[in-house]
């Protein structure tokens, strides 16, 4: 049976109001016992609620003022409980934001540096499967890891996939949906896939198109 007219109001209206007094109640921050569970969980900083999926947290830091939006999964590691070989794994720096929805899946090393911001979805990993051999299901071949380091003051667009290897140089944009590979200095325009300069810098500070002369 579906309620209606008024009733059907009020109760939205509750159901609504709740879910916000939940979601602001299940914040976590610094000061809360889960958060000695973090390698670092800097003062200021929030895992927004409702949370993604989270394990492994001693190998995951945390700056200060940093949020970590809501269904953000934050990982070390193929599963709980797995010793890693790098501490920590995932560093995430001062007032960043990561937007809702994005995974950071770290495995290796992962670091994003101050003041970073995300738009929702976006997808971070230091490790993918090889492929080289026709006859093993792809799944099951052994994984190849590259350090991934994101300057600071860096914009990541929404749907943005961040590959094995990367380095972005500070204050870089990328633009929404781009597959980003490779290394790129700073002040720089990234989009497309696979992602390229799209404008950068220039000596005179005025923006350029294309990617700067070597």
């Amino acid at each position: 049976m579906r309620l209606k007219g008024t009733l059907r109001r009020l109760a939205g209206s509750a159901i609504r109001a709740t879910r916000a007094f939940m979601n602001d109640t299940a914040i976590i921050g610094s000061e809360d016992r889960y958060a000695r569970e973090f390698h670092q969980f800097g003062a200021g900083a929030a895992l927004l609620a409702p949370q993604g999926v989270i394990y492994n947290e001693s190998y995951i830091a945390l700056g200060s003022e940093t949020m970590i939006g809501p269904n953000v999964c934050l990982t070390a590691g193929m599963g709980p409980g797995q010793t890693m070989l790098t501490s920590p794994v995932v560093s995430i720096g001062r007032k960043c934001i990561i937007g809702r929805g994005s995974h950071i899946i770290g495995h290796w090393s992962i670091v994003l540096d101050d003041e970073i911001q995300t738009g929702p979805y976006v997808y971070i990993t230091d490790q993918n499967h090889g492929y080289e051999d026709p006859d093993m299901p792809v799944g099951w071949q052994p994984t190849k890891e590259g350090a991934v380091h994101i300057g600071s003051g860096s914009w990541l667009g929404a749907n943005v996939v961040i590959l094995p290897g990367t380095r972005l140089g500070r204050n870089t944009v990328v633009a929404a949906g781009a597959v980003v590979r490779g290394e790129f200095p700073d002040h720089v325009v990234l989009g497309g896939v696979p992602a390229r300069v799209l404008r950068h810098l220039g000596p005179s500070g005025q923006w350029v198109d294309g990617a700067p002369t070597p």
